[in-house]
């Protein structure tokens, strides 16, 4: 005989979210690895241009010396007499940075991410926070590769990471972050 009566000795039923699982599937899109591989070069290539005037000058001034009438310099005494190059370099790469800290405090992205379409934000999609992204990003992570042997092979697992399914490195698990389409 069935009964109609609900049985008060049953586990209780109730939907549970894992949170562990993140965010709803479709909430968001990963950065393709070409993207996030892109925007590192161009970010890279941004900050050298900066500084490529200076550093022509002291190799410049280098070559120079070494003909015997001035005597041997070492680069970063070349570097330093480099003179306007310098400043202006250091004026223009300072420049860039604050321009990237404005763009990451403001969307989780740099320049190059925001010219390639991606940004930086938290598992749950969240915003990742300007001191997040600076000092677990980048900071404590390029911590490991000071450490003789250590660091290359981290640098090296670091970067192969982005070939899991999903794309996040040893940086994004230390602050938590991931890359998604802005």
């Amino acid at each position: 005989m069935v009964s109609d009566t609900p049985n008060v000795y049953a586990p209780p039923r109730s939907a549970v979210a894992d949170p562990t699982l993140g965010p709803a599937e479709g909430e968001f899109e990963l950065a393709d690895r070409g993207a996030r591989l892109g925007a590192v070069i161009i970010d890279s290539l941004l900050l050298f241009g900066a500084l490529l005037p200076a550093y022509l000058a002291a190799f410049r001034s280098m070559a120079v010396a070494r003909d015997g009438s001035v005597g041997k310099l070492a680069f970063w005494s070349a570097l330093a007499h480099t003179g306007p190059w310098l400043v202006i370099g250091v004026i223009v790469a300072l420049g860039i940075a604050i321009t990237n800290g404005v763009l990451v405090h403001r969307n989780g992205q740099t320049i190059a991410k925001r010219w390639l379409g991606i940004k930086v934000v938290r598992k749950d999609g969240s915003r990742a926070s300007l001191a997040r992204i600076f000092w677990l990003r980048n900071v404590v992570n390029g911590l490991f590769g000071y450490i003789p042997v250590v660091g290359a092979i981290y640098g090296l697992v670091d970067a192969l990471l982005i070939f899991r399914t999903d794309r996040r490195c040893c940086h994004d698990f230390i602050a938590d972050t991931i890359v998604v389409r802005a």
